[in-house]
């Protein structure tokens, strides 16, 4: 594994060869901090070899549980959760919640984000599937009386909506036509799951991305990416996504979001919504690429109507 790594650092093109090589052999030693440092430094911290290694590690002290479901297992599991997934969606209440939205910015493809701002959004989700966003505060400073809006671009930069059920509908609803392929097994938030890759054409998952740059553009593109499926509960626990098909001209080059979902409680039900999301796009300005990022943490999800106050440890607890 070591001589992978060196390898790996001298040609980052062996980056997905490294990692389809873990994923299929697995790992003959005990993980330690040592080697995950090592990999972090040869890796650039490459998410993806982070996640198979520790994956692998797992495997390693009980090779039960790296074993894929059969293609009928598998087929199953995608039809039950199907089910469950827009039975979920047609379930879902009228609720308010608060995020803690750090927004950051970096040259493309170097990893270096300085922040730019802390925000704290109210969003009010309505069951047919709209969202309000009222800004709360910027860097700190309480904004008075401030109306729902579509969005909070008002405060310039980059926003993100439709991280709620949204997505989640996309991928399961029947007309999107959706591609599945199985890839791996992975822990989340200590549930077995099954990550499965999904890709949507762009006529069918018409996603809409936004430049407010110099001049307001939009676009529509496809989608694709991976969803890790609960073994158990069939529900998808995170998603990564990114945008296709982007048109060669249009000032955004790159989309792409991870939302991770987990069990909260709104009126004593239990429902299961995102509690985290990082945002990134790759823009054109001026001839450079930027990568600009919201890393957002969602809290106090409320029964519709309820007041979002800013509270003094949401400041300690920006993202």
């Amino acid at each position: 594994y070591v001589k992978l790594l060196y390898e790996l650092e001298k040609d980052p093109a062996k980056r997905d060869e490294v990692i389809q090589t873990i994923r299929v052999r697995g790992i003959a030693f005990e993980l330690n901090d040592g080697i995950r440092g090592l990999t972090a430094t040869k890796s650039r911290n490459d998410p993806e070899l982070r996640r198979v290694l520790e994956e692998a590690a797992r495997r390693y002290k009980n090779p039960s549980i790296g074993l894929l479901p059969s293609v009928e297992e598998s087929n199953q599991l995608l039809e039950k959760t199907r089910k469950a997934t827009l039975e979920a969606v047609e379930a879902m209440p009228d609720f308010v919640v608060k995020q803690l939205i750090q927004r950051s910015i970096s040259y493309a493809s170097t990893g270096n984000f300085q922040t730019l701002d802390h925000l704290i959004v109210a969003v009010s989700y309505r069951s047919t599937g709209q969202e309000e966003y009222k800004l709360l505060s910027v860097n700190g400073i309480i904004q008075d009386n401030t109306k729902p809006k579509q969005s909070y671009e008002e405060v310039g930069g980059v926003s993100s909506t439709g991280e709620f059920v949204n997505v989640l509908a996309t991928i399961f609803k029947p007309e999107s036509e959706t591609k599945f392929q199985i890839l791996d097994t992975d822990s989340v938030n200590d549930r077995r799951t099954v990550v499965y890759e999904f890709e949507i054409s762009k006529d069918k998952a018409r996603q809409q991305i936004v430049s407010m740059g110099g001049s307001f553009a939009s676009t529509i593109t496809g989608m694709k990416g991976r969803i890790w499926i609960d073994r158990e509960l069939f529900r998808v626990l995170r998603i990564e996504s990114t945008a296709t098909d982007i048109p060669p001209d249009f000032p955004i080059r790159a989309a792409s979001r991870r939302i991770d979902y987990g069990w909260v409680k709104i009126a004593d039900e239990k429902y299961l919504l995102p509690i985290l999301a990082d945002v990134r796009l790759i823009v054109r300005e001026s001839g450079k690429l930027f990568e600009t990022r919201n890393l957002i943490r969602f809290k106090e999800y409320q029964k519709f109507g309820t007041e979002v106050r800013v509270l003094d440890d949401d400041m300690a607890e920006q993202p």
